[in-house]
């Protein structure tokens, strides 16, 4: 049977703060610093400069310190989404009694963000038309001098220069040293290419070095070496690491071989197939080099432990982070007011809008105009009614007119005297003088006899001047 338990007087009894105090001892104590990959979600940077997020993978998450004194040294953004690995110890967060992760360091997850990296600059500097063939230039048949750019200290010299000695001895090489790997190969190697391009010692130049990872060959994926590769006024073919290694810089290049050893083929005339692996060394020194640095990680992180157990740091940095969580819930409470009282706003805004005068003004404005349109065509209609009528009219008269009449050769024939019509012959006496109106023009006539009836017998009088106009 299990003890009894003891009395509650016999036992220490802990307050919440004694034990999650307790809790975050133990957990420091007793992991101490661990590495840990996932993916980051709900960063967030509060003014005070520190940085709070989320660590999951598929199943779990964490949540995340990293105080500002940590954040100053990242050389990368990091943002929701991101595959990060960290180094960070096991804390508890006092306040909440929550359990957290104090990060240290974070660095990118290795190849997948470098990969990343690699596609984006890809596209964009081929949209820009780098990798063009058309841009290419031809490679010397028989190059008098040719340039190498490597590590003078790597085994891709030793291969292309064996390789030269070989196929044909006695061309020249001259050998421009620079750094293949780490901060500082990109610059050296940007430099060097300028450097050779102003001395035009060479025929053709080669960029090589041996294979690796793609943190290796990160520096022949910077984009400052592909753009001077392009403005190289030399030919440059590049071998960099294995066949499946494909850099940014084999694009740029005039020509891109597998290997250093096929790219000292390639310039060579008569070339033959020789492939020599360069990489082992390399691994090897890597592999001891990361040996030694995980060896003077592990010493640094446990005295960084036995210094963070009896410094005052903690404290401040749980207050801080305290301080920060009340401070992003104010700013977003006051995110919260001010998003309602947009809403109320708006919507008393639409409201208003509904219910203004101007709107019934704009409605009546648009009736007034459909009106003032219609008028407009009822006005244009009877218009034209009336012109049609008009013209009919004017037709009739036209008929009925003596103008038109004396237009058939016909004339109007009256008395000069007083103007009066002249029907008959018995109206007028021989002598007097009669005003003929023609369709053109008028006659101004004397009478010298008439014709009384229809036999045509004539009534003559004295004899007069004829007729006068």
């Amino acid at each position: 049977m299990p003890p009894a338990a003891a009395p509650a007087d016999a036992a220490h009894v802990f307050s919440v703060s004694e034990l999650n105090r307790l809790v975050r001892d133990l957990l420091e104590s007793g992991l101490g610093a661990i590495w840990i990959e996932g993916e980051l979600s709900n960063v967030a940077r509060p003014a005070s400069g520190h940085m709070y997020f989320s660590l999951k993978d598929r199943d779990a998450q964490v949540r995340c310190a990293m105080f500002r004194n940590r954040n100053r040294l990242l050389d990368f953004s990091p943002e929701a989404g991101a595959q990060v690995r960290l180094r960070a110890r096991v804390s508890v967060y006092e306040a909440r009694g929550e359990y957290q992760l104090i990060v240290e360091h974070m660095e990118p997850a290795g190849a997948g963000a470098l990969a990343r990296a690699f596609e984006e600059l890809k596209k964009r500097l081929a949209a820009e038309g780098l990798f063009a063939p058309e841009r290419k230039r031809a490679l010397p048949a028989f190059p008098r001098r040719i340039g190498v750019i490597t590590s003078a200290t790597g085994a891709a010299l030793r291969d292309v220069l064996h390789v030269l000695a070989r196929r044909l001895g006695s061309i020249p090489v001259i050998v421009y040293p620079v750094p293949v790997q780490g901060q500082n190969a990109a610059p050296a190697i940007v430099d060097m290419l300028a450097r050779a391009g102003r001395r035009a010692e060479c025929d053709v130049l080669l960029l090589v070095r041996g294979g690796g990872s793609l943190e290796d060959l990160q520096a022949f994926n910077e984009e400052a070496v592909a753009r001077a590769i392009v403005a190289s006024p030399l030919p440059v073919v590049t071998g960099v690491g294995h066949e499946v290694d494909v850099t940014i810089a084999d694009f740029a290049a005039d020509f891109r071989a597998p290997t250093p050893s096929a790219a000292a083929e390639q310039v060579t005339p008569d070339a033959a197939e020789l492939r020599q692996q360069a990489a082992r060394l390399h691994q090897r020194l890597r592999a001891s080099v990361v040996r030694r640095q995980r060896d003077a990680r592990a010493r640094h992180d446990a005295l960084t432990r036995r210094l963070q157990r009896q410094h005052p740091q903690r404290r401040l940095e749980q207050f801080g982070q305290r301080r920060d969580e009340l401070d992003l819930r104010l700013h977003r409470a006051a995110r919260r007011d001010l998003e309602q009282r947009r809403a109320r706003l708006e919507r008393s805004r639409q409201r208003l809008a509904r219910t203004s005068p101007a709107e019934r003004v704009a409605r009546a404005s648009e009736r007034v105009h459909w009106s003032e349109e219609r008028l407009r065509s009822a006005l244009r209609a009877q218009l034209e009614r009336c012109a049609g009528r008009l013209d009919t009219t004017a037709r009739a008269l036209q008929a009925v007119s003596p103008l038109a009449t004396l237009g058939r050769g016909y004339a109007l024939v009256r008395h000069a005297e007083n103007g009066r019509p002249v029907t008959a012959a018995a109206t007028v006496a021989v002598g007097d003088n009669l005003h003929v109106q023609l369709a053109r023009g008028a006659l101004g006539v004397r009478v010298e006899s008439r014709d009384l009836s229809t036999t045509g017998e004539t009534d003559a009088g004295p004899a007069d001047e004829g007729p006068q106009s």
